[in-house]
């Protein structure tokens, strides 16, 4: 896979650039680390340049996650609470106030956390979706998009080329990084998984 992506980036410049960080928005096997870094290293011996690689990388960000909000919008609030009012609803114990508590929530803190997960591996696309499905308005959505993967791209590249033919050095940190972001999440899961029966049986007794 990571010959595949320096073939096209050596290939189409930065046209392979907005397609290889399009597709690694939608799909992330293809980690932006290896996308990025090598871009930058690109422009230490070619005619590309480090501000146009940053720009063909967050157009590709940007639209990729333009995508991932509207399939977010199409599972909006009104067709999550149909689901939990059926049978998948009464196994996990999901009712119609949770999914109000978890959309005004991200009505609260939205704008922060789609701005700062642009900068976190495995969330950084995924965010988008959430944002879609509270209906965060896409003025808003698009500005902390936008500068969030602006400031990612252009750190990674600006990285890629200060580091020349060692580029591929910062990889196993960034590898390392991923797998411990993955576990926290997981953590996290569990965790507010936990408070959420916790509270629910906690209810449940003081009601009788």
């Amino acid at each position: 896979m990571r010959d595949i992506v320096l073939e096209l980036l050596s290939s189409y410049g930065y046209a392979g650039m907005f397609a290889l960080i399009l597709i690694e928005n939608l799909f992330p096997p293809i980690p932006s680390e290896v996308i990025l870094t090598f871009g930058g290293f690109m422009t230490t011996y070619t005619n590309l340049s480090i501000p146009l690689m940053v720009i063909a990388a967050t157009l590709g960000s940007l639209l990729g996650a333009i995508v991932l909000y509207y399939i977010g919008k199409i599972l909006n609030k009104e067709r999550l609470k149909k689901i939990v009012s059926g049978k998948i609803g009464k196994v996990l114990r999901i009712k119609y106030e949770d999914i109000d508590k978890a959309d005004a929530w991200f009505d609260n803190k939205g704008n922060k956390t789609v701005f700062f997960c642009r900068f976190i591996p495995i969330v950084i696309s995924l965010i988008s979706i959430p944002a879609g499905m509270s209906e965060m308005p896409i003025p808003k959505f698009l500005v902390y998009t936008v500068f969030g993967s602006l400031i990612w791209n252009a750190v990674l590249t600006i990285l890629g080329a200060k580091l020349g033919s060692h580029w591929d050095s910062i990889l196993g940190f960034f590898e390392e990084f991923s797998h411990i972001i993955l576990i926290i999440l997981i953590v996290l899961f569990i965790v507010l998984v936990g408070i959420f029966y916790y509270k629910r049986l906690h209810n449940k007794k003081k009601s009788r």
